[in-house]
This record gives structure tokens, C-alpha cells and sequence, in this order.
């Protein structure tokens, strides 16, 4: 069997930032990559959003991106401004097709359904595979979420509803998520945070039917495209193996607090790229102990308190558009990380730092 300089085990959206990283920059132009990924053909299955803080390579993959957005309770709505980080939405199949096609000119990258098909004994192995404790009693963000159409303008699409908690929460935390990419087309999404040992939660389609019927006032529109996945909001276990650089969520790429992911992955596959000829005795790389700690406290802060989360999330968004961007996108400096923390019931939060 072939031998490969390097192997990227998992050929979504991780594996394939890092491929096209590696690409662009050069880096396989005498080096060989094998590519493990198990469907068959690509096609749109994701919708990746963030705010931009940073530039990145996908900018001709992204549906929309807007300017403002808001978030509301039960009881309040506010709405915030950012022209400086734009929100912005990216089209998985828009993203596999440009990666591909670059890739495709290089006879140095292969693809392959299963590591058995490659000789991978001498290769340096990134991995995308999760490989948590996956039992139910952990804590993720598990979603639904549906594109619909309607016949007439509906919509504003200046703005998105970042998080709507004016829906059942049945002892979790639950929101729901609008991202409206025309005046008559947007995506919708149903989103927990909990345990997965629930099922009833799992009724996606009759929350999703229920909310846009009864919460945006819509009787008739069409489905043309629907997303279901469940994010880990804790941590990979990690294998001690100086061959093995795990990349993605199984890197700790999903910022736990938020699953945000997109974005980190693109600056992970940077860090790879640009040190790659010795990879294997740089540091690992790190969103950042600061936010591996404030995210531990507020997971305490969620699961021991699921009922105060929707007025949590509110008072955090009371600080200006830029401060709350930055501290979710893991770009915030102590004065901005002061600021979150001054608008969280103390009480609470002292409680869970203490029970850590």
C-alpha cells in the first residue's frame, strides 16, 4: 500500500480547511496528503455562522452576512449593531465545492474511504474524529434546522434573531435561531443545550412547525433544506501520540460556551500550515486558557441552572455589540472580559466557581 507524508482523517469541514490551507500555501507541492472520508459526494449539509472577526479564504461561499441582530425573552428584546464584525453565514456546499476543485489539481492529494486503504505507518495523522466520551449524560448543542421559502416578503433580512428563548424550555435550555438570507427565504433552527438522555426533546419537526405557524405568523411556505447535528459542548479525550494532531472539534476547535467553531478552525489550520515542516515539536495549539476556564464556570452555571439561562444570555448582550463579539469569538481583552462578567448574577456564578 501508498505511503503519505500526511493523512487527514475526516474530510468535513476541518479536514478540508486544513487540505486547502496546506494547498494554497505550497506545502504539497513535494509532500503527499491522504484524504479518509467516508460519503460518497458532497452536497450542501451545513450552514457554518459567526461573527467575522477575522478574514478568512470562503468569502465567495457565504449566503449573507448581516449588520444587525437581536435577542429576546419572554418578556424583553434588544437589538444590536455591529458594522465592524459582520455576522456572517457560510454555505457548505459552496465551501466542499471550491475546496475540491483546488485540491483536484494536485495529483500529490488522494481521497480514501478508510485508513485500512493507505499505508499510514510513517505519516503524520490530523484527525478530525471526536473521540469523547459520547454517552448521553454529557452536555451538547443539538439542532434541527430547516430553509424555508415563502410566496411573499415575510422577512426582514437586515436583521437575525440570534436567539428567541419565547418558546417551550421544558426544564432545558432552549432558543430558536432565524437567519433570514432574503425577504422570503431564511433558515430556521430549533436549538437545545442539554444532556441528549431526552428524546422527547427530540420532536424537531413539530418545534420547528409550531414556531414558525404560531411565533412568526407563517401558514404556508416549502422546505429547501434541512440540517440536524449535535455539537459536544466539553472536551475530546486526547491520545498521547507525537504522530497524532488532532484538528476540529476533536482538537478543541468548538469554543464550549457558545459551539462556535467555524472561525477557529480556519486560524487552527493556519497555525498547521505555516509550521508544518515541524509540526510535531511546535506547542499545541489552544483557543485559550482563559476561555477553557470561563467556559468550564458557565457549563457549571447552565446545567445546575437552566431556568436562569435565557435572562443570562440577555444581560450579556446588555454590553455594547463589539464587547459581546469579542468575548464569544475569543478575541476580547480583560477590560471586555470585566464587562461580561459585571452584567452575570454574582451569586450564581461565585457558586460554581467554588463547586469546580
Amino acid at each position: 500500500m501508498k505511503e503519505f507524508d500526511y493523512v487527514i482523517i475526516g474530510g468535513g469541514c476541518a479536514g478540508l480547511s486544513l487540505a486547502y490551507e496546506l494547498e494554497i500555501n505550497h506545502k504539497l507541492k513535494d509532500k503527499s496528503l491522504a484524504i479518509i472520508e467516508k460519503r460518497k459526494e458532497y452536497k450542501r449539509d451545513k450552514t457554518w455562522s459567526f461573527w467575522k472577526v477575522i478574514n478568512h479564504n470562503f468569502e465567495d461561499c457565504v449566503i449573507k452576512s448581516w449588520n444587525n441582530f437581536s435577542i429576546n425573552t419572554t418578556q424583553n428584546s434588544h437589538e444590536l449593531n455591529s458594522i465592524k464584525f459582520p455576522y456572517q453565514s457560510i454555505n457548505s456546499g459552496k465551501f466542499y465545492e471550491k475546496i475540491n476543485l483546488k485540491l483536484s489539481s494536485n495529483p500529490n492529494i488522494s481521497f480514501f474511504k478508510g485508513l485500512s486503504e493507505i499505508n499510514s505507518t510513517n505519516s503524520i495523522i490530523f484527525n478530525s474524529i471526536f473521540k469523547g466520551d459520547l454517552n448521553k449524560s454529557e452536555y451538547w448543542q443539538h439542532f434541527q434546522g430547516i430553509e424555508i421559502e415563502t410566496s411573499k416578503n415575510t422577512f426582514d433580512d437586515e436583521i437575525l434573531n440570534l436567539m428567541d428563548f419565547n418558546c417551550d424550555q421544558r426544564n432545558d435550555v432552549h432558543f430558536f435561531y432565524t437567519l433570514p438570507f432574503s425577504k422570503n427565504r431564511a433558515l430556521i433552527e430549533t436549538t437545545w443545550l442539554s444532556d441528549l438522555k431526552d428524546q422527547s426533546l427530540m420532536d424537531y419537526d413539530l418545534q420547528l412547525e409550531n414556531y414558525i405557524k404560531n411565533n412568526l405568523g407563517i401558514q404556508n411556505y416549502k422546505i429547501n433544506f434541512t440540517e440536524r447535528g449535535a455539537i459536544p459542548l466539553f472536551y475530546p479525550s486526547v491520545e498521547k501520540d507525537n504522530r497524532l494532531i488532532n484538528i476540529g472539534s476533536a482538537g478543541g476547535m468548538t469554543r464550549l460556551s457558545t459551539g462556535y467553531t467555524f472561525l477557529n478552525i480556519q486560524e487552527h489550520s493556519k497555525y498547521l500550515s505555516k509550521n508544518i515542516e515541524n509540526i510535531t515539536n511546535k506547542k499545541k495549539y489552544h483557543l485559550g486558557k482563559k476561555y477553557e476556564f470561563l467556559d468550564k464556570i458557565f457549563l457549571k452555571v447552565l446545567k445546575n441552572n437552566p431556568e436562569k439561562m435565557p435572562d443570562i444570555f440577555y444581560k450579556m448582550f446588555q454590553n455594547s455589540a463589539s464587547t459581546v463579539i469579542r468575548f464569544l469569538s475569543n478575541k476580547s481583552n480583560i477590560f471586555e472580559d470585566l464587562k461580561i462578567i459585571n452584567k452575570m448574577p454574582k451569586i450564581i456564578f461565585l457558586k460554581s466557581l467554588i463547586n469546580l
